[in-house]
């Protein structure tokens, strides 16, 4: 449908490219008008005719560009470049949405962990299982370089 609705015109149609993409392919799934909303403004960052031209930038450190024109291999070699884990200005949030992600998964790694240990210590006098725990850490700890 998208192919045959681009053939008809000789210059890309970004808005339509938006809201096929917005509202058919991710508008089931994004319930809420807000989030729907955010969804469209990404959207056309990422779907505009700058996009087409080299040294586009999508974020303000510059690391997520549009790579210039090129084979298949060029493209493989600028994705293998990107960081491993995705920095919140490509999403266009301030770094802090990384600290209170991260102290997220650190409340919810502990509430794991403290909600798999048994709350009794061994009767043989072994280990409790805060000690293994915490012996577990020290190891981790130690392990890591300076």
């Amino acid at each position: 449908m998208l192919k045959m609705f681009l053939e008809e015109s000789d210059e890309i149609p970004w808005d339509a490219i938006v809201w096929i993409t917005g509202q058919i392919n991710y508008g089931g799934r994004v319930t809420d008008a807000n989030d729907l909303r955010c969804l469209q403004k990404t959207l056309e960052k990422y779907y505009c005719v700058e996009n087409l031209e080299d040294g586009y930038i999508y974020s303000e450190s510059g690391k997520y560009y549009a790579p210039p024109f090129g084979n298949t291999q060029s493209y493989i070699e600028y994705i293998d470049g990107l960081p491993m884990n995705d920095s919140p200005e490509v999403f266009g949030l301030h770094e802090n949405a990384d600290i209170s992600y991260q102290k997220q998964e650190s409340e919810v790694m502990i509430n794991t962990v403290l909600s798999i240990q048994s709350r009794m210590a061994t009767a043989a006098g072994g280990m409790t299982t805060d000690e293994i725990v915490l012996a577990k850490a020290k190891q981790l700890l130690d392990a890591l370089p300076e």
